[in-house]
């Protein structure tokens, strides 16, 4: 596959402004894995290899199992997640998955039993960023595989 263009050098504005989604998702109250789990889980969705690429890498770096990042696509029928992982994820499709136009509210009900209403702003606000993210690497055709970790860090997402 070859890169169509390069946009964070062609419009480095673009980066900028996706990093700055980034370093207020950092300082909420929301886990780091839990974060990069949505974000895996809603690349897995739109097929975006980079993104894939990164936060499986990120997970394994921060000590996530393989068992539960090779059974994430199937998570509803997985026991390796909590009851908080699963109202998470199951908000992550929903807004991820907008083709009725709406989310359903026997999912928004769930999410309050695990997350306050700040935390469910800032997990809708991460499931828009990785979308975004998405659509930004698959439409420019962003080549996965260059990503590497850094161990101890909270790496930006992408």
């Amino acid at each position: 596959m070859e890169p169509r263009i390069d946009g964070m050098k062609v419009a480095p504005g673009v980066l900028e402004a996706m990093l700055g989604i980034e370093k207020y998702l950092i300082k909420s109250r929301l886990d780091r894995n839990l974060l990069n789990l949505i974000y895996l889980r809603a690349s897995q969705i739109n097929g975006c290899a980079y993104c894939l690429d990164m936060h499986w890498k990120d997970l394994r770096t921060a000590g996530e199992t393989e068992q539960r990042l090779y059974s994430l696509d199937a998570w509803k029928e997985s026991p390796y997640y909590t009851d908080r992982e699963r109202a998470a994820l199951g908000w992550t499709e929903a807004v991820t998955n907008l083709q009725e136009g709406r989310v359903a509210d026997s999912i928004y009900e769930e999410m309050k039993e695990f997350f306050s209403e700040k935390e469910i702003v800032d997990l809708t606000l991460a499931v828009a960023a990785i979308n975004s993210w998405n659509r930004l690497n698959i439409a420019l055709r962003t080549v996965p595989g260059t990503y590497q970790p850094v161990r101890g860090t909270k790496s930006l997402a992408a």
